[in-house]
């Protein structure tokens, strides 16, 4: 199951709930409302349904230098079902693979531009997060 690539300065938000087509819609607008750039490489696959971060980190590990990605969004149950829509960010590098973090929709482009020019590291955003692993922003005069 070899993960798809993101368009060209964006990142992969990969649908792994499929209970709902009316949730992962309201994510998607949700996402895309946020600011006018495409920040996001949306796939709805239903061979991802509930696929964990250790298949993920399998897959990549299985995956040729140049297909490697080295972060996804995933828009699980949690991120489907929640107003704040917070996806699941998982690191695949090799820093800290499999480290992640919650990313409410309103930080994902930022985070997501910031990642895919490589301008901060995972790890800037998943330190950042809050004491439930959500990342909600920098302190004032911090990061962004």
């Amino acid at each position: 199951m070899p993960l798809p690539q993101p368009d060209d300065l964006t990142s992969l938000v990969l649908r792994t709930d499929f209970g709902d087509d009316t949730a992962w819609d309201a994510l998607r607008t949700a996402l895309d409302a946020v600011d006018d750039r495409i920040d996001a490489t949306y796939v709805s696959d239903p061979r991802f349904a509930g696929v964990s971060v250790r298949d993920l980190l399998d897959e990549e590990a299985r995956a040729e230098e140049d297909d490697q990605i080295v972060h996804v969004f995933l828009a699980d149950a949690h991120a489907m079902g929640d107003p704040s829509h917070p996806l699941l960010a998982v690191d695949l590098s090799d820093d800290e693979p499999g480290r992640t973090f919650r990313l409410p929709a309103r930080w994902f482009p930022d985070v997501s531009a910031n990642l895919s020019i490589s301008n901060m590291d995972f790890a800037e955003f998943a330190d950042a997060a809050d004491a439930t692993g959500t990342f909600r922003g920098f302190e004032e005069g911090v990061g962004l």
